[in-house]
Protein backbone atom coordinates (compact mmCIF):
# COMPACT_ATOMS: atom_id res chain seq x y z
CA UNK A 1 0.00 0.00 0.00
CA UNK A 2 1.29 3.72 -0.43
CA UNK A 3 0.47 6.59 1.52
CA UNK A 4 -2.37 7.64 0.27
CA UNK A 5 -4.82 4.22 0.88
CA UNK A 6 -3.08 3.90 4.24
CA UNK A 7 -4.36 7.56 5.28
CA UNK A 8 -7.69 6.95 3.64
CA UNK A 9 -7.58 2.89 5.68
CA UNK A 10 -9.27 4.25 9.07
CA UNK A 11 -8.51 0.77 10.36
CA UNK A 12 -5.00 0.94 9.69
CA UNK A 13 -4.76 4.61 10.52
CA UNK A 14 -6.20 3.13 14.12
CA UNK A 15 -3.74 0.48 14.75
CA UNK A 16 -0.79 2.30 13.43
CA UNK A 17 -1.47 5.33 16.55
CA UNK A 18 -2.30 2.14 18.66
CA UNK A 19 1.24 1.09 17.74
CA UNK A 20 2.55 4.28 18.35
CA UNK A 21 1.17 4.58 21.39
CA UNK A 22 2.15 1.19 22.86
CA UNK A 23 5.74 1.99 22.11
CA UNK A 24 5.69 5.94 23.63
CA UNK A 25 4.57 3.55 26.76
CA UNK A 26 7.79 1.66 26.28
CA UNK A 27 9.83 4.17 26.43
CA UNK A 28 8.58 5.73 29.43
CA UNK A 29 9.02 2.71 31.47
CA UNK A 30 12.04 2.86 34.10
CA UNK A 31 13.83 0.01 34.31
CA UNK A 32 15.62 0.79 37.57
CA UNK A 33 13.45 0.57 41.04
CA UNK A 34 14.31 3.96 43.07
CA UNK A 35 14.43 2.42 47.09
CA UNK A 36 15.21 4.62 50.10
CA UNK A 37 14.86 3.70 54.31
CA UNK A 38 12.99 4.75 56.98
CA UNK A 39 14.51 7.02 59.37
CA UNK A 40 11.74 8.31 61.50
CA UNK A 41 8.12 8.56 62.12
CA UNK A 42 7.02 11.63 64.65
CA UNK A 43 2.83 11.77 64.95
CA UNK A 44 1.30 11.62 61.44
CA UNK A 45 4.49 12.02 59.41
CA UNK A 46 7.48 9.82 58.20
CA UNK A 47 10.53 10.51 57.47
CA UNK A 48 13.02 8.64 54.80
CA UNK A 49 16.24 9.01 52.98
CA UNK A 50 17.71 7.48 50.41
CA UNK A 51 15.37 8.56 47.50
CA UNK A 52 14.45 12.02 45.38
CA UNK A 53 10.71 11.88 44.47
CA UNK A 54 8.69 14.59 43.36
CA UNK A 55 5.76 16.13 45.62
CA UNK A 56 2.29 13.73 45.32
CA UNK A 57 4.30 10.43 44.19
CA UNK A 58 3.25 7.38 45.99
CA UNK A 59 5.67 5.10 47.52
CA UNK A 60 5.29 1.65 49.77
CA UNK A 61 7.42 0.82 52.60
CA UNK A 62 8.38 -2.66 53.15
CA UNK A 63 9.29 -3.75 57.11
CA UNK A 64 11.48 -7.28 57.68
CA UNK A 65 9.10 -9.54 57.79
CA UNK A 66 5.75 -7.60 58.21
CA UNK A 67 3.47 -6.36 55.11
CA UNK A 68 3.91 -3.70 52.75
CA UNK A 69 1.83 -0.09 53.30
CA UNK A 70 1.32 2.75 51.21
CA UNK A 71 2.43 6.29 51.67
CA UNK A 72 2.78 9.56 49.75
CA UNK A 73 5.01 12.20 49.56
CA UNK A 74 3.95 15.82 50.95
CA UNK A 75 7.24 17.35 51.49
CA UNK A 76 10.92 17.18 51.49
CA UNK A 77 13.67 19.17 53.53
CA UNK A 78 17.02 18.72 52.46
CA UNK A 79 17.82 15.01 51.50
CA UNK A 80 15.04 14.20 53.57
CA UNK A 81 11.55 12.96 52.46
CA UNK A 82 8.18 13.77 54.21
CA UNK A 83 5.83 10.70 53.36
CA UNK A 84 2.09 10.50 54.73
CA UNK A 85 0.49 6.81 55.18
CA UNK A 86 -2.87 6.35 53.69
CA UNK A 87 -2.54 2.46 56.16
CA UNK A 88 -2.12 1.95 59.68
CA UNK A 89 2.12 2.23 60.39
CA UNK A 90 1.83 -0.16 63.19
CA UNK A 91 4.61 -2.62 63.01
CA UNK A 92 6.75 -0.20 60.96
CA UNK A 93 10.36 -0.04 62.07
CA UNK A 94 13.46 1.96 61.73
CA UNK A 95 15.39 0.98 58.38
CA UNK A 96 12.30 -0.56 56.65
CA UNK A 97 12.51 0.08 52.57
CA UNK A 98 10.72 2.47 50.83
CA UNK A 99 10.41 2.09 46.94
CA UNK A 100 8.72 3.85 44.56
CA UNK A 101 6.24 3.40 43.16
CA UNK A 102 5.86 4.23 39.53
CA UNK A 103 2.47 5.58 38.27
CA UNK A 104 1.14 3.25 36.00
CA UNK A 105 0.15 4.83 32.35
CA UNK A 106 -3.20 4.28 30.88
CA UNK A 107 -2.79 1.50 28.35
CA UNK A 108 -3.54 2.82 24.61
CA UNK A 109 -6.44 1.43 22.99
CA UNK A 110 -7.56 0.96 19.17
CA UNK A 111 -9.72 3.44 17.68
CA UNK A 112 -8.49 6.10 21.10
CA UNK A 113 -5.94 8.99 21.15
CA UNK A 114 -3.41 8.16 23.61
CA UNK A 115 -3.77 10.19 26.96
CA UNK A 116 -1.70 12.97 27.79
CA UNK A 117 0.96 13.19 30.38
CA UNK A 118 2.69 15.91 29.09
CA UNK A 119 2.10 17.91 32.25
CA UNK A 120 2.95 16.78 35.83
CA UNK A 121 -0.46 16.76 36.89
CA UNK A 122 -1.05 14.07 33.84
CA UNK A 123 1.08 11.98 36.09
CA UNK A 124 -0.69 12.32 39.30
CA UNK A 125 -2.36 9.04 40.91
CA UNK A 126 -4.56 7.05 38.72
CA UNK A 127 -7.53 6.24 39.48
CA UNK A 128 -10.68 3.72 37.78
CA UNK A 129 -13.47 5.60 36.70
CA UNK A 130 -16.57 4.53 33.85
CA UNK A 131 -20.06 3.30 33.86
CA UNK A 132 -19.31 0.34 36.16
CA UNK A 133 -18.87 2.03 39.13
CA UNK A 134 -22.55 2.90 39.51
CA UNK A 135 -24.57 1.55 42.16
CA UNK A 136 -21.19 0.90 43.71
CA UNK A 137 -19.54 2.05 47.12
CA UNK A 138 -15.60 2.50 47.33
CA UNK A 139 -13.38 4.13 49.29
CA UNK A 140 -10.20 6.80 48.25
CA UNK A 141 -8.06 4.37 47.39
CA UNK A 142 -10.43 3.10 44.37
CA UNK A 143 -11.30 -0.09 46.63
CA UNK A 144 -14.75 -1.61 46.68
CA UNK A 145 -16.44 -1.39 50.47
CA UNK A 146 -19.90 -3.22 49.13
CA UNK A 147 -17.99 -6.95 48.62
CA UNK A 148 -19.46 -6.70 45.33
CA UNK A 149 -16.00 -8.26 43.77
CA UNK A 150 -13.91 -5.80 41.69
CA UNK A 151 -15.05 -2.59 39.57
CA UNK A 152 -14.13 -3.56 36.30
CA UNK A 153 -13.61 -0.14 35.61
CA UNK A 154 -12.05 0.34 31.74
CA UNK A 155 -10.62 3.65 31.70
CA UNK A 156 -8.50 5.10 34.41
CA UNK A 157 -8.19 9.14 35.18
CA UNK A 158 -5.59 11.76 36.87
CA UNK A 159 -6.79 12.24 40.92
CA UNK A 160 -6.13 16.01 40.07
CA UNK A 161 -7.67 17.37 37.07
CA UNK A 162 -6.11 20.06 34.86
CA UNK A 163 -7.79 23.95 36.01
CA UNK A 164 -10.66 24.47 33.68
CA UNK A 165 -10.68 27.52 31.50
CA UNK A 166 -13.43 30.14 33.53
CA UNK A 167 -14.19 31.39 29.55
CA UNK A 168 -15.19 27.75 28.30
CA UNK A 169 -17.84 27.23 30.76
CA UNK A 170 -21.18 26.93 29.90
CA UNK A 171 -23.38 29.91 31.95
CA UNK A 172 -25.67 28.49 34.44
CA UNK A 173 -29.19 29.13 33.12
CA UNK A 174 -31.34 26.08 33.17
CA UNK A 175 -33.07 25.13 36.75
CA UNK A 176 -32.06 21.90 38.62
CA UNK A 177 -34.96 20.35 40.14
CA UNK A 178 -33.89 18.73 43.57
CA UNK A 179 -36.65 17.84 44.89
CA UNK A 180 -37.58 19.71 47.95
CA UNK A 181 -39.70 22.39 47.83
CA UNK A 182 -38.13 25.14 49.67
CA UNK A 183 -35.47 24.74 47.83
CA UNK A 184 -37.18 24.76 44.06
CA UNK A 185 -39.16 27.53 45.41
CA UNK A 186 -37.48 30.07 47.06
CA UNK A 187 -33.87 29.10 46.77
CA UNK A 188 -33.60 27.95 43.53
CA UNK A 189 -30.45 26.36 42.21
CA UNK A 190 -29.14 25.84 38.62
CA UNK A 191 -27.05 23.47 36.79
CA UNK A 192 -23.65 23.77 37.54
CA UNK A 193 -24.04 25.52 40.88
CA UNK A 194 -22.50 24.74 44.01
CA UNK A 195 -23.88 25.14 46.75
CA UNK A 196 -22.91 25.53 50.63
CA UNK A 197 -24.96 23.65 52.76
CA UNK A 198 -24.20 25.13 56.77
CA UNK A 199 -25.54 23.49 59.72
CA UNK A 200 -24.12 22.19 63.05
CA UNK A 201 -24.58 19.04 63.93
CA UNK A 202 -27.47 16.79 64.28
CA UNK A 203 -29.68 19.40 62.51
CA UNK A 204 -30.65 16.81 59.66
CA UNK A 205 -27.71 17.87 56.84
CA UNK A 206 -27.14 14.36 55.83
CA UNK A 207 -30.76 13.35 55.59
CA UNK A 208 -31.69 16.30 54.00
CA UNK A 209 -29.00 15.31 51.48
CA UNK A 210 -30.21 12.33 51.35
CA UNK A 211 -33.49 13.56 49.78
CA UNK A 212 -32.06 15.56 46.91
CA UNK A 213 -29.87 12.22 45.86
CA UNK A 214 -33.07 10.14 45.57
CA UNK A 215 -35.38 13.18 44.36
CA UNK A 216 -33.21 14.96 42.15
CA UNK A 217 -33.41 15.18 37.57
CA UNK A 218 -29.37 14.62 37.52
CA UNK A 219 -28.72 11.89 35.27
CA UNK A 220 -25.98 10.32 38.19
CA UNK A 221 -25.66 10.96 41.64
CA UNK A 222 -22.18 11.35 42.71
CA UNK A 223 -21.65 11.32 46.79
CA UNK A 224 -18.86 12.03 48.87
CA UNK A 225 -18.86 10.87 52.78
CA UNK A 226 -15.24 12.35 53.98
CA UNK A 227 -14.65 12.15 57.90
CA UNK A 228 -18.20 11.12 58.89
CA UNK A 229 -18.63 8.56 61.64
CA UNK A 230 -18.68 4.81 60.02
CA UNK A 231 -22.21 4.05 60.79
CA UNK A 232 -23.27 6.72 59.62
CA UNK A 233 -21.93 5.75 55.91
CA UNK A 234 -24.40 2.79 56.06
CA UNK A 235 -27.12 4.60 57.34
CA UNK A 236 -26.79 7.01 54.75
CA UNK A 237 -26.97 4.63 52.30
CA UNK A 238 -29.43 1.93 53.17
CA UNK A 239 -31.45 4.09 55.29
CA UNK A 240 -31.93 7.56 53.46
CA UNK A 241 -30.27 6.96 49.63
CA UNK A 242 -32.31 3.69 49.25
CA UNK A 243 -31.79 1.15 46.81
CA UNK A 244 -33.60 3.53 43.80
CA UNK A 245 -31.10 6.38 44.93
CA UNK A 246 -28.10 3.86 44.79
CA UNK A 247 -28.74 2.55 41.35
CA UNK A 248 -27.61 6.03 39.66
CA UNK A 249 -25.27 6.99 42.05
CA UNK A 250 -21.35 6.37 43.23
CA UNK A 251 -20.61 6.48 46.78
CA UNK A 252 -16.81 7.10 47.98
CA UNK A 253 -16.73 6.44 51.16
CA UNK A 254 -13.53 7.77 53.54
CA UNK A 255 -15.11 7.63 57.65
CA UNK A 256 -13.03 9.72 60.05
CA UNK A 257 -11.29 6.52 61.31
CA UNK A 258 -9.04 6.38 57.88
CA UNK A 259 -5.73 8.57 57.60
CA UNK A 260 -6.03 12.09 56.51
CA UNK A 261 -4.59 11.34 53.56
CA UNK A 262 -7.22 8.82 52.09
CA UNK A 263 -10.06 11.51 53.17
CA UNK A 264 -8.70 13.63 50.84
CA UNK A 265 -7.92 11.34 48.10
CA UNK A 266 -11.84 10.79 49.02
CA UNK A 267 -13.10 14.23 48.56
CA UNK A 268 -11.00 14.42 45.11
CA UNK A 269 -11.92 11.05 44.14
CA UNK A 270 -15.51 11.74 44.19
CA UNK A 271 -14.87 15.20 42.29
CA UNK A 272 -13.03 12.93 39.91
CA UNK A 273 -15.92 10.39 38.98
CA UNK A 274 -18.00 13.75 38.58
CA UNK A 275 -15.98 15.40 36.04
CA UNK A 276 -15.48 12.16 33.76
CA UNK A 277 -19.55 11.53 33.98
CA UNK A 278 -19.27 15.59 32.97
CA UNK A 279 -16.96 14.93 30.30
CA UNK A 280 -19.09 12.34 28.94
CA UNK A 281 -22.53 15.07 28.35
CA UNK A 282 -24.08 13.71 31.78
CA UNK A 283 -25.94 16.21 34.44
CA UNK A 284 -24.22 14.91 37.41
CA UNK A 285 -25.31 15.63 41.28
CA UNK A 286 -21.91 15.90 43.45
CA UNK A 287 -22.54 15.82 47.13
CA UNK A 288 -20.16 16.12 49.41
CA UNK A 289 -19.86 15.70 53.37
CA UNK A 290 -18.44 17.34 54.50
CA UNK A 291 -15.65 20.50 53.46
CA UNK A 292 -15.66 20.64 57.17
CA UNK A 293 -13.60 17.30 57.60
CA UNK A 294 -11.85 17.94 54.59
CA UNK A 295 -10.31 21.41 55.79
CA UNK A 296 -9.43 19.62 58.70
CA UNK A 297 -7.53 16.71 57.12
CA UNK A 298 -5.51 19.39 55.27
CA UNK A 299 -4.89 20.74 58.45
CA UNK A 300 -3.92 17.62 59.90
CA UNK A 301 -1.15 17.13 57.21
CA UNK A 302 -0.25 20.65 56.93
CA UNK A 303 0.71 21.19 60.94
CA UNK A 304 2.44 17.25 60.70
CA UNK A 305 4.94 18.57 58.33
CA UNK A 306 5.51 21.82 60.08
CA UNK A 307 3.43 24.32 58.76
CA UNK A 308 2.64 27.04 60.68
CA UNK A 309 -1.03 28.44 61.79
CA UNK A 310 -2.30 31.38 60.64
CA UNK A 311 -6.28 31.43 61.29
CA UNK A 312 -7.92 29.77 64.38
CA UNK A 313 -5.23 27.12 63.83
CA UNK A 314 -5.83 26.68 60.21
CA UNK A 315 -2.28 26.67 58.10
CA UNK A 316 -2.56 28.33 55.13
CA UNK A 317 -2.00 25.65 52.65
CA UNK A 318 -6.28 24.67 54.38
CA UNK A 319 -7.64 28.07 52.32
CA UNK A 320 -5.81 27.06 49.23
CA UNK A 321 -6.96 23.57 48.60
CA UNK A 322 -10.37 24.39 49.20
CA UNK A 323 -11.01 26.82 46.17
CA UNK A 324 -8.72 23.99 44.10
CA UNK A 325 -11.99 20.96 45.11
CA UNK A 326 -14.41 23.59 44.78
CA UNK A 327 -13.66 25.03 40.79
CA UNK A 328 -13.47 21.82 39.79
CA UNK A 329 -17.62 22.02 40.29
CA UNK A 330 -19.55 23.36 37.88
CA UNK A 331 -20.55 23.22 34.19
CA UNK A 332 -18.57 21.99 31.23
CA UNK A 333 -18.60 23.96 27.67
CA UNK A 334 -21.94 25.09 25.91
CA UNK A 335 -23.83 21.89 25.25
CA UNK A 336 -21.97 19.35 27.39
CA UNK A 337 -22.45 18.27 30.64
CA UNK A 338 -22.76 19.57 34.45
CA UNK A 339 -21.75 19.31 37.84
CA UNK A 340 -23.83 20.85 40.47
CA UNK A 341 -22.19 20.07 44.02
CA UNK A 342 -23.36 20.57 47.23
CA UNK A 343 -21.08 21.06 50.02
CA UNK A 344 -21.84 20.90 53.62
CA UNK A 345 -20.58 22.39 56.11
CA UNK A 346 -20.00 22.09 59.66
CA UNK A 347 -20.69 25.24 61.84
CA UNK A 348 -19.41 24.64 65.18
CA UNK A 349 -21.12 25.40 67.52
CA UNK A 350 -23.35 27.22 64.85
CA UNK A 351 -20.46 29.74 64.50
CA UNK A 352 -21.56 31.45 60.98
CA UNK A 353 -18.41 32.97 61.37
CA UNK A 354 -16.19 30.18 61.89
CA UNK A 355 -12.68 30.44 59.20
CA UNK A 356 -13.27 27.11 57.21
CA UNK A 357 -17.30 28.39 56.97
CA UNK A 358 -16.48 32.04 56.29
CA UNK A 359 -13.82 30.83 53.26
CA UNK A 360 -16.85 28.18 51.73
CA UNK A 361 -19.09 31.14 51.75
CA UNK A 362 -17.05 33.26 49.72
CA UNK A 363 -16.02 30.84 47.14
CA UNK A 364 -19.54 28.69 46.71
CA UNK A 365 -22.63 30.09 44.56
CA UNK A 366 -24.90 30.50 47.52
CA UNK A 367 -25.33 29.26 50.69
CA UNK A 368 -28.58 27.30 52.80
CA UNK A 369 -28.10 27.55 56.35
CA UNK A 370 -30.21 25.08 58.54
CA UNK A 371 -31.38 26.45 62.09
CA UNK A 372 -31.18 24.25 65.31
CA UNK A 373 -34.14 26.34 66.53
CA UNK A 374 -36.57 25.02 63.84
CA UNK A 375 -35.01 21.69 64.17
CA UNK A 376 -35.64 21.51 67.98
CA UNK A 377 -39.17 22.83 67.23
CA UNK A 378 -39.93 19.60 64.72
CA UNK A 379 -39.98 21.60 61.47
CA UNK A 380 -38.54 19.45 59.02
CA UNK A 381 -36.26 20.86 56.78
CA UNK A 382 -34.64 23.31 58.92
CA UNK A 383 -34.08 25.95 56.55
CA UNK A 384 -33.32 29.05 57.24
CA UNK A 385 -34.70 31.20 54.78
CA UNK A 386 -33.71 34.59 55.58
CA UNK A 387 -30.28 33.65 56.00
CA UNK A 388 -29.98 31.21 52.72
CA UNK A 389 -29.29 32.65 49.43
CA UNK A 390 -29.04 31.59 46.03
CA UNK A 391 -26.79 33.79 44.06
CA UNK A 392 -27.46 32.39 40.51
CA UNK A 393 -31.55 32.78 41.04
CA UNK A 394 -31.61 35.43 38.84
CA UNK A 395 -30.73 34.26 35.98
CA UNK A 396 -32.80 30.86 36.39
CA UNK A 397 -36.26 32.11 36.97
CA UNK A 398 -38.59 34.30 35.64
CA UNK A 399 -39.31 38.26 36.68
CA UNK A 400 -42.76 36.92 38.50
CA UNK A 401 -41.21 34.32 40.29
CA UNK A 402 -38.60 36.91 41.73
CA UNK A 403 -41.55 38.97 42.76
CA UNK A 404 -43.11 36.41 44.88
CA UNK A 405 -40.05 35.26 46.26
CA UNK A 406 -39.67 38.98 47.58
CA UNK A 407 -42.93 38.97 48.99
CA UNK A 408 -42.73 35.83 50.95
CA UNK A 409 -39.14 37.10 52.31
CA UNK A 410 -40.71 40.36 53.60
CA UNK A 411 -43.78 38.90 54.70
CA UNK A 412 -42.09 36.21 56.71
CA UNK A 413 -39.46 38.83 58.05
CA UNK A 414 -42.06 40.84 59.44
CA UNK A 415 -43.71 38.64 61.27
CA UNK A 416 -40.44 37.08 62.33
CA UNK A 417 -39.29 39.95 63.85
CA UNK A 418 -43.10 41.22 65.67
CA UNK A 419 -43.32 37.27 66.68
CA UNK A 420 -42.60 37.66 70.54
CA UNK A 421 -45.50 40.56 70.51
CA UNK A 422 -47.52 38.15 68.80
CA UNK A 423 -47.20 35.60 70.96
CA UNK A 424 -47.57 37.20 74.52
CA UNK A 425 -50.70 39.46 72.77
CA UNK A 426 -49.55 42.85 72.86
CA UNK A 427 -49.82 43.66 69.37
CA UNK A 428 -53.35 45.15 68.06
CA UNK A 429 -54.64 43.69 64.99
CA UNK A 430 -55.32 46.67 62.72
CA UNK A 431 -51.76 48.52 63.35
CA UNK A 432 -49.78 47.42 60.40
CA UNK A 433 -51.92 46.51 57.69
CA UNK A 434 -48.72 43.96 56.06
CA UNK A 435 -48.34 42.41 59.40
CA UNK A 436 -52.09 41.91 59.42
CA UNK A 437 -51.25 39.95 55.74
CA UNK A 438 -48.06 38.41 57.36
CA UNK A 439 -50.05 36.75 60.67
CA UNK A 440 -53.38 35.42 57.89
CA UNK A 441 -50.81 33.90 55.82
CA UNK A 442 -47.92 32.52 58.15
CA UNK A 443 -49.69 29.20 58.32
CA UNK A 444 -49.75 28.70 54.80
CA UNK A 445 -45.78 29.64 55.11
CA UNK A 446 -44.58 26.57 57.28
CA UNK A 447 -46.66 24.56 55.17
CA UNK A 448 -44.78 25.35 52.21
CA UNK A 449 -41.61 25.24 53.98
CA UNK A 450 -42.28 21.69 55.33
CA UNK A 451 -41.93 18.55 53.75
CA UNK A 452 -42.13 14.69 54.94
CA UNK A 453 -38.86 12.28 54.01
CA UNK A 454 -41.27 10.69 51.35
CA UNK A 455 -43.19 13.36 49.85
CA UNK A 456 -41.05 14.51 46.62
CA UNK A 457 -42.24 17.86 45.38
CA UNK A 458 -41.03 18.95 41.85
CA UNK A 459 -39.76 22.09 40.82
CA UNK A 460 -43.14 23.30 38.46
CA UNK A 461 -45.35 22.03 41.81
CA UNK A 462 -43.35 24.18 44.26
CA UNK A 463 -43.73 26.99 41.90
CA UNK A 464 -47.19 27.12 41.46
CA UNK A 465 -47.48 26.25 45.23
CA UNK A 466 -45.44 29.73 45.81
CA UNK A 467 -47.56 31.35 43.64
CA UNK A 468 -50.93 30.31 45.15
CA UNK A 469 -50.07 31.95 48.08
CA UNK A 470 -50.84 35.19 46.61
CA UNK A 471 -53.55 33.81 45.30
CA UNK A 472 -51.79 34.14 41.47
CA UNK A 473 -51.21 31.66 38.71
CA UNK A 474 -47.51 30.53 36.85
Amino acid sequence: MNGHEIRDNRHLVAWRDFLDGCRQTASQANSLLPSGHLTRINGLVMEASGLKLPLGSSCRITPIGGSSIEAEVVGFHGERIFLMPSEDVYGLSPGARVVALDIPAQPPRVGLPSPARRRSIDRAKLVPVGESLLGRIIDGAGRPLDRLGPLRAKFLRPLESRPVNPMSRAPIKEPLDVGVRAINALLSVGRGQRMGLFAGSGVGKSVLLGMMARYTEADVTVVGLIGERGREVKEFIEQILGEEGLDRSVVVAAPADVSPLMRLQGAAYATCIAEYFRDQGRHVLLIMDSLTRYAMAQREIALAIGEPPVTRGYPPSVFARLPQLVERAGNGADGGGSITGFYTVLAEGDDQQDPVVDAARAILDGHIVLSRTLADAGHYPAIDVEQSISRAMVNLVNPAHLEHIRRFRSLFARYQRSRDLISVGAYAAGSDPQLDQAIAIYPRFEELLQQSLSQRAGFAQSVTELFALFGAEP
